[in-house]
C-alpha cells in the first residue's frame, strides 16, 4: 500500500483537489438530508391524514345515529389511501415529487379521482429535484473531470513527465492507480452520507448494495472516459473542454433528445384526458332515461337485476350505476394509457444501456421504489380498495337497506401492502458493462502515454 500513501500525499498537496472533495461531500450530505427531510414530511402527512380520517368518520357516524340513506353516506364519506415512502426513497424521490402519495377517494367513479392531480410521465432523462440521484448523475462527473483532466498534461507541462515514466512501476499502472485513488475518493465522499442516511432510515442491505454498486459503475465510466481523453497529447485546457463537452452531451443533450424522440414514438394521452372523458360519460348520463342506464348496468352486473325497480325521481342506485358505467366507458383508454406509459418506461430502460446517466437514475429509482412501476402499483391498490367499497355499499343501496352509525365500523379499510423487494433491473448490468468497457479503454489509452520528447 506504499503506492496509495504516495498518491495520498500528492493529493494532500493540491488544495483545489481537497476543496473539490470537501465540496462534493457537502453536496452529497445536503442532498441526503434534503431527501430524509422530504421523506419525514411525507410520513408526517400520512400520519396526520390518518388522524383526520378517524375524526371525519366519527363525525359522519354521529349523523346516522337514527339511521339514514346508504347512498348519502357513501357520497359524503371520503376514504384515505396512501403510499408510504420506502426506506430507500430519500436517495431518489422520482415520481413521488410529482405524483400524489396520498389520495382520498369516494365510492364515485374512480378514474376522475385518480387523475385530478395530473401525474408526470416517467422522464428519467430530465433533471429533477435536488436529491442524491441529482448529485450523482449531474454533479459527480464534474468532480471526476476536475480531478483527472490534467492527469498527464499537468505533468507534461511541468516537465516531470519524462522523469515519472523513467521510474520503476511507471506507465499504465501509474495512471491507473492515480486515477483510481482520485475516483475512489470521489466515491467515498458520495457514499459516506448515503451510508449514514441508510442507517437512520433502515434501508435494506440489498438495496444499499445496489446503490453502492450503481454509483461505483457510473463513476468507473467517467473515470475511464477521463483517462481516454486525459492521456492524449493536448493541453490541459483542451482536455477540460473535451470532457465538459462529453458531460453536456451525455447528461443533458442526448437524454433530452432521446426523451423527445421517445415521446413522439410512443404517444400517450395525459391522465387529465381520461378524467375528462370519464366525467363526460358520467355527466351525459343525467340526460339519458334512467331505465336505459339501469338496463346497461344490469348487463355487466346481473347480480343486481332482480332488485326493486326504480321509483319516480332520483334514486341512489341509478346514480351509482352510471358512476360505475362511467369508469367502464373509459376502460379501454385506461388500458392504452398504462400500456403507453409502460412502453416508455421499457424504452427508457433500454436507453440506459447507451446513456449511463439515464441508466443509473433508473436503477436508483427502482431501488427507491419511486418509479412508474411503484406509482402504478399504488393506483392498482386504490382500484382494488375502491372495488371493495362498492361491494360494501351496493347491498345497502340496491336493496334499500337503512344505514346506521354501527355500519361505519365494518367499512373496508385501505392497507398499504408490504412491498416486494425490488428486482435487479437490466439497468445495473448495463452500467457495469459500460463502466468496465470505459475502464478497459482508458487503461489501453494510458498505456500509450509517451515521454514529452516523444
Amino acid at each position: 500500500m506504499n503506492w496509495f500513501a504516495h498518491e495520498w500525499r500528492l493529493l494532500l498537496r493540491s488544495r483545489l483537489a481537497l476543496m473539490a472533495l470537501a465540496l462534493l461531500f457537502l453536496l452529497s450530505a445536503l442532498a441526503v438530508l434534503s431527501g430524509l427531510r422530504e421523506v419525514r414530511h411525507q410520513q408526517q402527512t400520512i400520519a396526520e391524514l390518518a388522524e383526520l380520517q378517524q375524526q371525519e368518520l366519527a363525525a359522519q357516524a354521529r349523523k346516522y345515529t337514527q339511521g339514514g340513506d346508504a347512498g348519502s353516506a357513501a357520497y359524503y364519506t371520503f376514504h384515505k389511501t396512501w403510499d408510504p415512502p420506502s426506506p430507500t426513497a430519500f436517495l431518489a424521490l422520482g415520481l413521488r415529487d410529482a405524483a400524489p402519495y396520498v389520495l382520498r377517494v369516494r365510492t364515485l367513479a374512480l378514474q376522475a379521482q385518480l387523475h385530478e392531480g395530473e401525474s408526470a410521465n416517467p422522464e428519467l432523462a430530465l433533471a429533477g429535484r435536488f436529491d442524491f440521484a441529482f448529485v450523482l448523475v449531474y454533479l459527480a462527473p464534474l468532480f471526476v473531470i476536475a480531478l483527472l483532466y490534467d492527469l498527464v498534461s499537468g505533468e507534461r507541462q511541468s516537465g516531470r513527465l519524462d522523469t515519472l515514466l523513467a521510474m520503476a512501476g511507471a506507465g499504465r499502472r501509474l495512471w491507473l492507480r492515480r486515477a483510481g485513488v482520485r475516483s475512489g475518493l470521489v466515491w467515498v465522499c458520495l457514499m459516506l452520507p448515503v451510508l449514514a442516511g441508510a442507517l437512520s432510515s433502515g434501508t435494506p442491505v440489498a438495496a444499499l448494495a445496489v446503490v453502492l454498486l450503481s454509483a461505483a459503475a457510473y463513476l468507473a465510466f467517467w473515470t475511464g472516459l477521463a483517462l481516454i481523453v486525459a492521456t492524449r497529447k493536448a493541453s490541459s485546457a483542451a482536455h477540460a473542454m473535451t470532457l465538459m463537452g462529453c458531460w453536456a452531451l451525455l447528461t443533458l443533450i442526448l437524454p433530452t433528445l432521446a426523451n423527445a424522440a421517445l415521446t413522439r414514438a410512443v404517444p400517450v394521452n395525459q391522465g387529465v384526458e381520461l378524467m375528462l372523458a370519464q366525467r363526460q360519460a358520467v355527466h351525459g348520463a343525467w340526460d339519458l332515461p334512467p331505465e336505459a342506464t339501469m338496463e346497461k348496468f344490469f348487463r355487466s352486473h346481473p347480480e343486481w337485476k332482480d332488485t326493486a325497480p326504480l321509483p319516480k325521481g332520483f334514486h341512489w342506485k341509478w346514480y351509482y350505476a352510471f358512476q360505475q358505467l362511467g369508469d367502464e366507458s373509459v376502460a379501454t383508454q385506461v388500458a392504452a394509457y398504462r400500456e403507453g406509459l409502460l412502453a416508455r418506461q421499457h424504452w427508457t430502460s433500454r436507453l440506459g444501456w447507451l446513456l449511463p446517466g439515464v441508466g443509473v437514475q433508473a436503477a436508483l429509482h427502482r431501488q427507491a421504489e419511486t418509479d412508474l412501476q411503484a406509482q402504478l402499483a399504488y393506483q392498482d391498490r386504490i382500484a382494488e380498495f375502491h372495488g371493495r367499497l362498492r361491494a360494501f355499499f351496493y347491498p345497502y343501496v340496491f336493496n334499500d337497506r337503512r344505514f346506521g352509525s354501527q355500519d361505519f365500523d365494518p367499512q373496508p379499510q385501505f392497507s398499504a401492502e408490504a412491498r416486494s423487494r425490488p428486482q435487479l433491473g437490466a439497468e445495473l448490468l448495463g452500467l457495469l458493462l459500460m463502466g468496465l468497457a470505459a475502464v478497459l479503454l482508458g487503461a489501453k489509452a494510458a498505456g500509450r502515454v509517451r515521454p514529452a520528447r516523444g
